[in-house]
């Protein structure tokens, strides 16, 4: 593995040998390109004196530099560096971060080993975070381009990658084919490391296979290999524990104990070494010691296993007797065996229309799916153009007669995107395409925030809303805050509506709490109409209100507590109902956080000041005329010019003729859609922010979106104020840039 690294730090231009040169060769590398000379002392901390933060820190020395000077290539190679080392260190969000930055600078127009690279440690860190699909298909992009430079270790080693991901997938046979391939074709020394891995993952498939003999030819060719090779101690390890096991698996105790000896005797050799030479980095002795102990016990269990043969010896006597006497039983179950192979010919029959039955309600279930979530996409961009022209006549001062007809309008408009919205939501969570989120929120204050905004609902009901909060709960916790306010925005809506002039009661308490976790105990309680017997267990289902009355009544789309159901038991938890028709209902359920660090700071609000717009040019890539005329007006309300190109090739020529502070690209275009102008456009510029406009349905990916190059995503049908607040920071942005 120690080639592949010296080969990976070659591709990005970063080799060590600078480091061995006289100080005048680094000064001279300082005085010539100070992000090079950065890079190099990164890599030096790394490599050579496992000093991450001290290679963090110079990696992102280099990046400060690169923008300064706006080297672009150079901004490319020290995204990929420090995506490196966040991988090394194990935190692969970060590294995803840094290497999608990476790909969306390094050009597409023939193929690099640079841009390869980055694929594949995409790769990498979606098969650590068991993400199969990804990684897989970031390693075959990476495998496209280094087929195209010929580059052959690279090739194999990804070969290698895609084995892996067979196996984890369960398809040993082709696992097994590609790594058989990635043996024959390996002659050079150079490759031995990848090799020996080959060997290694073939072993392990052998041993999954229950084909110990095989798997032990395959560890002894490790061994070899490894031997002529780098003598990589951490493979000798590896092959020396799988020999071990795959002779006690073989009942072949004698050389299971003795492979099981050479791996604890080289585990305790190289743990001397490293206290011999202690770096930053060195492995932590007390997860050491974890692991003598382990090794420690394997051999009482080996112990134990000679003498379960001992005593297996004379429980296989015991078996022949017995099977003896069962075997004069058996006559007399003869008549009854012919009966119970009837019998199982008719469930196997039975087993076959239920799996056609099944099957059938499976692609129903899809078809459902892909048919609310298309329809769902469709209406964003009509509903669009209604929320726009409403907004514009709001605020041009409409008569006193239209301005009822004019917030009906609005209201309706509103009503159908929650219904939308909530179709999506529910598609999402069936998709299981839905991430828990684990980051610090103020429970406190985001309790609060969700009653106030209830605060006209509340009015217009006559609801008088009681908050109890339990003060001595630790309001800094770490979790996901978006899918919480779902949950409660989901109850309180409900109790409110159905609770009209009555009292609603949101309580909250510490239910338990340890040093590093807090269980809380949630309910949402009131004193409406509540819920029949006979329709509580029907009332989660989705499009479920409980009867059409109680919809003809109180409207609604029958989908908030199916998503409260959901987002639950994704979250490992589930909603108790208590209630009582005519005596209101109560809702609860637990939630366990994390203690999490104090976030009291808020965010800032970048306010819209006119001075920001004077002067400013927008380009707006949309190819509906509607929303072209109602994106334009809402541009010049804030006095900024706009210019509209309906597709992306007439965009791309545009933006390399004018010079414009933003661009807003509408990502479905006829001919070169919006994410293939982008990536265009960001060949000859990286400087101008471009925000993407689109209806975004199920299986549109907002990481996608920026990989390509662009800077924020705005949701079709867009809020007027959250479309002005995103506009102002980029235009804000541009202005400081300039300055």
């Amino acid at each position: 593995m120690k080639k592949i690294t010296l080969i990976v730090l070659f591709l990005i231009g970063l080799s060590k040998f600078a480091f061995s040169q006289p100080p005048v060769y680094k000064e001279v590398a300082k005085i010539t390109d100070s992000s090079d000379y950065y890079l190099e002392i990164g890599l030096f901390n790394k490599e050579d004196k496992k000093s991450y933060s001290k290679a963090i820190l110079y990696t992102e020395k280099a990046i400060e530099y690169a923008k300064k000077k706006n080297l672009e290539e150079k901004l490319g190679d020290s995204y990929l560096q420090l995506a490196t080392i966040f991988f090394e260190l194990e935190k692969n969000d970060l590294a995803i971060d840094y290497y999608i930055r990476a790909a969306s600078i390094f050009s597409k127009k023939s193929p690099k080993s640079n841009i390869a690279l980055a694929y594949y440690g995409l790769g990498k860190c979606y098969l650590i975070k068991n993400n199969i699909d990804l990684a897989e298909t970031y390693f075959e992009k990476a495998a496209i381009i280094y087929e195209k430079l010929n580059f052959l270790e690279a090739i194999e080693l990804i070969n290698l990658q895609k084995a892996i991901i067979k196996k984890e997938k369960g398809y040993y046979d082709e696992a097994t084919a590609i790594l058989k391939v990635v043996v024959e074709k390996i002659s050079d020394d150079a490759l031995l490391s990848t090799k020996t891995e080959a060997y290694i993952q073939l072993s392990e498939l052998e041993i999954i296979k229950k084909d110990y003999p095989q798997a032990i030819d395959y560890l002894n060719l490790a061994l070899l290999t490894n031997k002529y090779g780098n003598k990589d101690f951490k493979f000798t390890k590896r092959i020396y524990k799988l020999l071990s096991t795959s002779y006690e698996k073989n009942n072949n105790i004698s050389s299971s104990n003795f492979y099981l000896k050479k791996y604890v005797h080289l585990t305790d050799s190289i743990s001397k070494l490293n206290n011999n030479n202690l770096t930053e980095n060195t492995v932590d002795k007390i997860q050491f010691d974890k692991q003598l102990k382990t090794i420690e016990q394997l051999d009482k269990e080996r112990k134990s296993q000679q003498k379960t043969l001992q005593f297996s010896k004379l429980i296989s006597i015991l078996s022949i007797a017995l099977i003896s006497i069962l075997s004069l039983l058996s006559l007399s179950l003869y008549k009854n065996n012919k009966i119970r192979t009837s019998t199982n010919k008719l469930l196997k029959d039975k087993n076959k229309e239920l799996t056609l039955e099944k099957e059938k309600a499976e692609r129903a279930s899809k078809a459902r799916a892909d048919f609310l979530s298309t329809v769902s996409h469709e209406l964003r961009t009509p509903l669009n153009a209604i929320n726009g022209i409403t907004y514009l006549l709001l605020h041009e001062k409409p008569k006193a007669s239209q301005l009822n007809y004019l917030k009906s309008l609005e209201f309706s408009g509103n009503y159908l995107l929650n219904f939308i919205n909530d179709i999506l939501e529910i598609n999402r969570l069936e998709s299981d395409k839905v991430v828990i989120e684990k980051i610090n929120f103020n429970l406190s204050e985001l309790t609060k925030n969700i009653v106030i905004s209830f605060k006209e609902f509340i009015h217009e009901n006559n609801i008088k809303c009681h908050l109890n909060f339990d003060e001595t709960i630790d309001c800094n916790l770490k979790g996901d805050p978006t899918k919480l306010s779902q949950i409660l925005i989901n109850l309180l809506n409900n109790a409110i509506k159905f609770s009209k002039n009555g009292d609603v009661w949101c309580t909250i308490k510490k239910k338990n709490e340890t040093n590093n976790n807090l269980t809380i105990y949630f309910e949402i309680k009131d004193n409406g109409i509540g819920i029949p017997k006979d329709k509580q267990d029907a009332i989660f289902d989705s499009f479920s209100q409980g009867s059409v009355e109680i919809n003809r009544t109180y409207g609604g789309t029958g989908l908030g507590l199916s998503i409260v159901k959901k987002i639950l038991e994704l979250m490992g938890s589930q909603i108790h109902l208590q209630s009582e028709s005519g005596k209101g209902s109560t809702f609860s359920f637990e939630l366990q956080f994390e203690k999490g660090i104090d976030n009291q700071t808020k965010d800032e609000v970048i306010k819209p000041y006119q001075s920001i717009f004077i002067e400013k040019k927008v380009l707006l890539v949309e190819d509906n005329k509607i929303n072209q005329m109602i994106t334009q007006k809402m541009l010049e309300k804030r006095g900024i010019s706009c210019k509209i190109i309906d597709n992306g090739e007439d965009a791309i020529e545009e933006a390399k003729i004018n010079n414009y502070d933003l661009i807003l690209m509408d990502v479905h275009l006829p001919g070169i859609n919006g994410t293939e102008a982008t990536s265009e456009i960001r060949k000859f510029n990286t400087c101008t922010p471009i925000v993407a406009l689109t209806a975004i349905s199920l299986n549109e990916n907002r990481e996608m979106l920026l990989s390509y190059g662009m800077n924020e995503v705005i949701t079709k049908p867009f809020e007027p104020e959250h479309f002005y607040k995103v506009v102002t920071k980029y235009l804000t942005s541009t202005e400081q840039s300039n300055s």
